[in-house]
């Protein structure tokens, strides 16, 4: 495989990373601002745990692109399942936050996440069927 071939799967699966930060992003600026036009902000009290795991699910993000610059069949199943994983779960929690706080919100995840998610998760798949 050329090397401009090898790099394109995980460039998309970081895309897909990408979107998932401009998405947490914009869903914490919506949240604010509801919670502002409410006049009455609701503290934010989260946990060292909760910190924690917050910031190791959108650090996994990366794990799926790490995985498939590896050339090894096992490597890139584990790339297709935790990407898909991901992705599923963060529409699936997108799409809930999209119905509490606003529309656009499930407009953006589905741009930003799922768009991309779903082509890296075909090109994973295309790739080990080509192994």
């Amino acid at each position: 495989m050329d090397d401009s071939r090898q790099i394109q799967l995980p460039l998309v699966w970081l895309i897909t990373a990408v979107g998932v930060t401009i998405y947490g992003m914009i869903q914490i600026f919506t949240y604010l601002a509801h919670a502002g036009a409410q006049e009455a902000t609701p503290p934010l009290n989260f946990t060292a745990a909760q910190v924690w795991t917050i910031a190791a699910f959108y650090g996994a993000w990366v794990i799926p692109a790490l995985l498939a610059l590896i050339e090894r069949r096992v490597a890139h199943w584990a790339s297709l399942i935790l990407g898909g994983i991901l992705v599923v779960l963060t529409t699936l929690a997108g799409v809930f936050d999209g119905i509490r706080d606003g529309g656009h919100l499930v407009v953006l995840v589905l741009l930003a996440v799922t768009l991309p998610g779903a082509a890296a998760t075909a090109l994973s798949w295309r790739r080990l069927r080509a192994a």
